[in-house]
């Protein structure tokens, strides 16, 4: 019996994406998948990439809760690693595999319009520059786009209604984009095997959650950088994705093994 036909929004980054080899393989899967039938989004960052071009600038790079500062001569550079040098780079891969990918920002058809976001600090709000939160997700370019089977590859630059830039969180852009093409599978690739229990012990892995039984972990099992990770889950769930699932981006062949051979892997997150 053929397999459902799905549509699959994967948040690509990490070691995953800085380690060629790693990314080859990752790209081989992508392109295996589209293969298949399946339609595919992705939505990557660009955190080593942006560094090195602020570093080359002499422009420092400083974090707050996570986000990064974002000054009103970085996001400049922000924008040109991402839009300039990543995107791009992904969207040629692709095309040698194969697969027809389309390089756009949120920007691009105002798929996503943004709003400037503030670091919330006890009684405190803390401005942290042109960095924005995602207001809305206009998924028409995306419905056009998969409807002819083109492949396409999101950096999370966005525009708010008055046309400023602004730099958003991968995870969160991933997130709602999932939620608003109502994707089958929202499939967050990290280093690890996804949510554990103990985080020094890889047989401690957490399986399945629904989206209730999340909130208990929060702090306690899930912190640092599984946070935004699992709240682009959330987001997504809570927007019409079916499911989203954390696996490890650094084993390649992963995401085949769960979408073409249904493997169960990583931490599934479901309504």
């Amino acid at each position: 019996m053929e397999s459902k036909k799905e549509t699959i929004v994967i948040r690509y980054g990490g070691n995953a994406m800085t380690d060629p080899a790693i990314r080859g393989l990752i790209l081989d899967n992508i392109a295996e998948v589209h293969a298949t039938g399946h339609t595919v989004i992705l939505v990557h960052g660009g955190g080593p990439y942006i560094n090195k071009l602020l570093d080359s600038q002499h422009i420092e790079s400083e974090f707050i809760a996570g986000h990064r500062k974002t000054t009103t001569e970085a996001v400049k550079f922000i924008e040109m690693a991402l839009t300039g040098e990543v995107n791009p780079e992904l969207v040629r891969a692709l095309q040698s595999r194969g697969v027809n990918a389309v390089g756009l920002s949120g920007k691009d058809g105002e798929l996503i319009v943004a709003e400037k976001k503030y670091h919330q600090a006890s009684k405190e709000q803390i401005d942290i520059g042109w960095v924005g939160d995602v207001v809305k997700v206009n998924p028409e370019i995306l419905e056009t786009l998969i409807g002819s089977d083109y492949v396409p590859v999101i950096t999370c630059m966005a525009s708010d209604e008055e046309g400023n830039a602004y730099n958003i969180n991968g995870d969160m852009v991933a997130g709602h984009i999932a939620g608003a093409v109502k994707a089958d599978r929202y499939i967050v690739m990290t280093d690890i095997d996804g949510l554990l229990a103990d985080i020094t012990k890889p047989e401690s892995l957490i399986s399945a959650l629904s989206s209730a039984e999340v909130a208990a972990l929060m702090g306690k099992v899930i912190k640092g950088g599984m946070i935004p990770k699992i709240d682009s889950c959330l987001i997504a769930i809570a927007n019409g994705a079916v499911e989203a699932r954390i696996i490890n981006g650094t084993k390649p062949d992963l995401l085949v093994d769960l979408v073409v051979r249904g493997s169960q892997v990583g931490t599934k997150i479901s309504k």
